[in-house]
């Protein structure tokens, strides 16, 4: 009995750290799209998709390289983590081909992404405070524990 209910204890600590996280892909509410495939993200954040609807051209914003959901992310959609891609985006700043630019946080993504037309990024849906941009997918992650939203 004392080991079940030891069992028990121990199984409610850690089920938590292994729900899932969900990251939503935003882009401005202004923006005339309104859901993007995984294939398609893949295209935009690999820079072979350049031009949104209206001929907009797509911003793709990453989180630094080291970030979990950055990693997470990058797993999910681009099947390689960011270092994995080191030598991809190599070849493509020799063709003209910039990477997607880089920002420090999920907040910053969030209020670039709605001041920006053009402008796709990703953060935790439970981080999404603003009615001026709008969720076009979502991706289920493994939750990293240290990210949990409160």
């Amino acid at each position: 009995m004392r080991r079940l209910l030891l069992f028990l204890l121990l199984l409610s600590w850690t089920l938590p750290l292994l729900r899932a996280e969900t990251l939503a892909v935003i882009v401005s509410a202004a923006q005339p799209v309104h859901h993007l495939t995984p294939k398609q993200l893949a295209r935009i954040y690999l820079r072979k998709q350049v031009l949104g609807p209206g001929g907009i051209p797509w911003q793709p914003l990453n989180l630094p390289a080291s970030h979990p959901l950055r990693r997470a992310f990058s797993a999910r959609i681009l099947h390689r983590l960011p270092q994995e891609l080191e030598t991809y985006w190599n070849v493509q700043y020799f063709n003209g081909i910039l990477p997607p630019y880089v920002v420090d946080s999920e907040a910053a993504v969030e209020a670039y992404v709605a001041a920006t037309p053009g402008a796709i990024g990703y953060l935790r849906r439970c981080r999404l405070h603003s009615d001026r941009v709008r969720i076009i997918a979502t991706i289920d992650v493994k939750r990293p524990g240290r990210l949990a939203c409160r």
